[in-house]
């Protein structure tokens, strides 16, 4: 068991762990401060203060869609580096995949999710081609930011310029 000591008191460290991962759940879920903190028998103030500690940026939600790209594991990395909190980067064969391997019910339901599931996100950086940059505007109602790598139909990875994209998703965070 993970107990420590302070003073006179025996402390649980992970029961502390448990407690904070419940409270955090119920602010995810959309519960109020004052709700969780009278559940939990603490102050408002305090869960403020802990969403203060593990804050890592405030500010509109990031989502990047885009395909066939050629450096999709560098885009993502760097989506990672930046705080994007969703991003579906893939080359044409993983696209193509992703189409082939479901029937068409499936796949209907998975596209539908993926679209219900962007739509949840405050930006959508879209990259792709034109015409699925029209197509793609046209279901979000969200503010879009489009980067058109080429005319359709696409046959061929794209590469997209890493810092390029950096500074599209800085400018966008800057917005706030």
């Amino acid at each position: 068991m993970d107990l420590i000591r302070i003073g006179d008191k025996l402390i649980s460290v992970s029961r502390i762990e448990n407690i904070i991962q419940e409270m955090l759940d119920l602010r995810q879920q959309g519960v109020s401060q004052a709700e969780v903190a009278k559940k939990f028998n603490t102050d408002r103030t305090f869960l403020s203060r802990l969403e203060s500690l593990g804050e890592i940026r405030k500010g509109k939600t990031i989502a990047i869609v885009g395909f066939p790209l050629k450096n999709t594991a560098e885009l993502k990395q760097l989506a990672f580096q930046e705080g994007v909190d969703f991003s579906l980067l893939m080359t044409d064969k993983e696209r193509w995949d992703f189409v082939y391997e479901k029937s068409g019910i499936e796949l209907l339901n998975e596209v539908m999710g993926l679209i219900y599931q962007v739509r949840q996100y405050d930006v959508v950086i879209l990259l792709g081609s034109d015409q699925r940059l029209r197509l793609f505007k046209a279901l979000l109602d969200k503010e879009v930011i489009s980067i058109d790598i080429g005319k359709s139909p696409m046959t061929e990875d794209v590469y997209v310029d890493p810092q390029n994209l950096r500074k599209i998703i800085r400018m966008t965070k800057k917005e706030d």
